[in-house]
């Protein structure tokens, strides 16, 4: 699962726009902004959402579930969980 957070969080990584993103994973402008205003996890079609994770996977982005662990090296950004973060 990829949260709407994190697909913003991983389109400022790689410093591109919605349409950028749309156009990598072959999708729509409007399906990229539903799935970015989603509360939480991101809900939609599973083929659209299958086609962002991958194109931001081959982009170089690894989404990082809840309690996982990175392994594979990089830089990168995770939120802690903290009943003090704000929420967007």
């Amino acid at each position: 699962m990829i949260t709407s957070a994190q697909m913003r969080a991983a389109r400022a990584l790689l410093g591109i726009d919605q349409k950028t993103l749309a156009d990598m994973a072959g999708v729509s402008v409007p399906t990229i902004q539903r799935m970015e205003a989603s509360q939480g996890n991101v809900r939609g079609v599973i083929d659209s959402l299958t086609k962002v994770v991958d194109a931001l996977n081959l982009a170089g982005i690894e989404l990082i579930g809840e309690d996982a662990q990175s392994l594979s090296g990089g830089r990168g950004v995770r939120l802690k969980e903290s009943s003090s973060n704000p929420q967007p």
